[in-house]
């Protein structure tokens, strides 16, 4: 059991490695993060700067608190999230039913996953009520940031100067270039039309 355990614990914290490293990599290219985090190896097609930042970041979290706690709050955290996501899918297709979607499932499912999240989350809150709450704490954190660093477009000379050089120092260390665009990122349309149906209800698939 224990080496069972052992090769689970592993897989997962494979996974993980890959996925967080990639909501980097993603926000950069949204531009809520600096683009040097979506820069990508020029031969290896790997992100970099994304997993380097990844790592500093879990260093410096697993030196300044207690593993158990941060676990704890992590939790609550990547489980908040995963639910405020599903909200968002089941949002976008009530308010755009034409937006383009590569992946489509039926709406009973992630319904029936809202359902059982808000039940467990309610749970949570009254269980833990502090690690919940100092879970929203580090989340809200990011409201400041958010307006410092994307919402606030007139920013001083001298840090675009800044993020340049950094973003060039970066690239000749890393060997790191932008990504070639996907060509449906930079079609001309603000919204993709959903090439495959015309539909404009709720009903069907998300």
């Amino acid at each position: 059991m224990p080496i069972s355990v052992a090769f689970s614990t592993f897989g997962g914290i494979n996974g993980y490695l890959f996925t967080s490293s990639r909501l980097c990599f993603s926000g950069a290219r949204e531009g809520h993060l600096p683009s040097l985090l979506s820069m990508i190896h020029y031969n290896k097609c790997t992100p970099i700067p994304a997993l380097l930042v990844c790592c500093a970041a879990t260093i410096i979290i697993l030196c300044i608190g207690e593993t158990h706690n941060l676990i704890n709050y992590v939790s609550f955290i990547n489980y908040l999230s995963y639910g405020v996501t599903i909200a968002g899918l089941l949002f976008y297709r009530w308010k755009k039913p034409n937006l383009y979607r590569p992946i489509k499932v039926n709406l009973l499912v992630p319904v029936s996953y809202l359902m059982f999240w808000a039940l467990l989350l309610g749970f949570s809150l009254y269980s833990e009520p502090v690690v919940c709450g100092v879970g929203l704490v580090i989340i809200l954190t990011g409201v400041p940031v958010y307006y410092l660093g994307v919402h606030w477009k007139e920013k001083p000379e001298c840090i675009y100067n800044f993020i340049a050089r950094a973003t060039s120092v970066g690239q000749r260390l890393c060997f790191v270039v932008f990504p070639q665009m996907d060509p449906i990122e930079i079609a001309s349309p603000s919204e993709w039309t959903d090439r495959s149906s015309g539909k404009n209800s709720l009903s069907g698939s998300l």
